[in-house]
């Protein structure tokens, strides 16, 4: 939550009169595109994994001991609400000290994130995969499990692509000039597994760019980086249609999933940049919607998990392809504002 109100509110301040509109239309292509990723993931999981010839299992998965403590973090959608808010009113009002104040604030955030999360982070994750080999999960099942996670990353580079595109196509710029620089921050996304510890990466990768403007990166990398999660939304989707084939012999509906698909859609903006952050923050929805017990979530969990890295390094690729589409978007935006005057 301090990442987001750090950097969304400073940076929402710094667009002045232009900061609802091009606040609306980030949002709407970010959710367009985790849909559409999500979409796309469900027609590839109905045409190929009845051909995986996965067999239903019967075992449970291995249950783990009780925690000995649990902290629980509050979720980061009031954070990000928060943030918006703080940012519009502080653009409306033309406060120079509440922007002044916003931006020292950023830099404290920034100094948190390199002395405390990126030091606690690995062992977070080292934790996380002792956790999946005691609940044996990735050994039952591992050939399935390698052949879905090979088409899932396909899926991915084939919607980075598409993405990629239509900025060009919109922007009428080379989108190359933006996705050259992308490399470093897939690689510290495939890392660390989290949106959240890659956000320096991005920001520095994204500003290297000669068509993207410095203004618009401040906004749109941090705001990008927690509410669109099409890599992640895209696995989620492929992976719950084969966990129900695994374990319940037959996948949901497609009008089922469509209803699942735009509500995940509005779950993705509040989830988490942490590793497992979109499935922890569907898991209501894949149990009331879908109908998945406790075995369910659990093999969904470790699956997941296995693929992690790679739906967060599409995700941030994917950020700079949305990045140029609204710098697009607010040039012309300022430019109508300059010939109304």
């Amino acid at each position: 939550p301090l990442i987001i109100l750090g950097f969304v509110a400073p940076s929402i301040a710094r667009l002045k009169s232009n900061a609802s509109k091009v606040l609306l239309f980030a949002f709407s292509i970010a959710y367009l595109s985790s849909v559409g990723a999500a979409t796309f993931g469900a027609v590839v999981g109905y045409e190929l994994i009845p051909h995986l010839h996965i067999q239903t299992a019967s075992e449970d998965l291995k249950d783990i001991p009780p925690m000995l403590f649990n902290l629980e973090i509050p979720p980061v959608m009031s954070a990000l609400v928060l943030a918006v808010m703080l940012g519009l009113s502080t653009a409306w009002v033309k406060s120079e000290e509440m922007e002044r104040l916003l931006e020292v604030f950023q830099n404290m955030v920034l100094k948190l994130v390199e002395r405390v999360l990126m030091p606690v982070l690995p062992l977070f994750i080292a934790a996380n995969f002792c956790v999946l080999s005691y609940e044996g999960a990735i050994t039952k099942q591992l050939p399935i499990f390698l052949s879905v996670l090979l088409i899932v990353i396909i899926c991915h580079y084939i919607w980075l692509t598409l993405l990629y595109v239509v900025a060009s196509i919109y922007s009428r710029k080379n989108s190359w000039g933006v996705l050259k620089y992308y490399g470093p921050a897939y690689l510290t996304a495939l890392g660390t597994m989290s949106s959240a510890a890659t956000l320096g990466t991005a920001l520095t990768c994204a500003k290297k760019s000669k068509i993207l403007r410095e203004e618009v990166i401040d906004v749109t990398v941090p705001l990008f980086a927690n509410i669109h999660l099409c890599g992640s939304i895209l696995t989620e989707v492929f992976f719950v249609l084969t966990v129900s084939q695994i374990l319940y012999g037959s996948m949901p509906d497609f009008t089922t999933m469509l209803v699942f698909i735009i509500l995940l859609g509005f779950f993705a903006i509040g989830a988490p940049g942490v590793p497992g952050g979109t499935v922890l923050a569907s898991l209501g929805l894949i149990i009331a919607i879908l109908g998945f017990d406790e075995a369910g979530t659990a093999l969904l969990l470790t699956i997941f998990a296995l693929q992690d890295s790679f739906g967060t390094a599409c995700n941030v690729t994917g950020d700079g392809a949305l990045t140029l589409i609204t710098d697009t978007f607010d040039q012309g935006q300022t430019e109508k504002a300059s010939t109304a005057l």
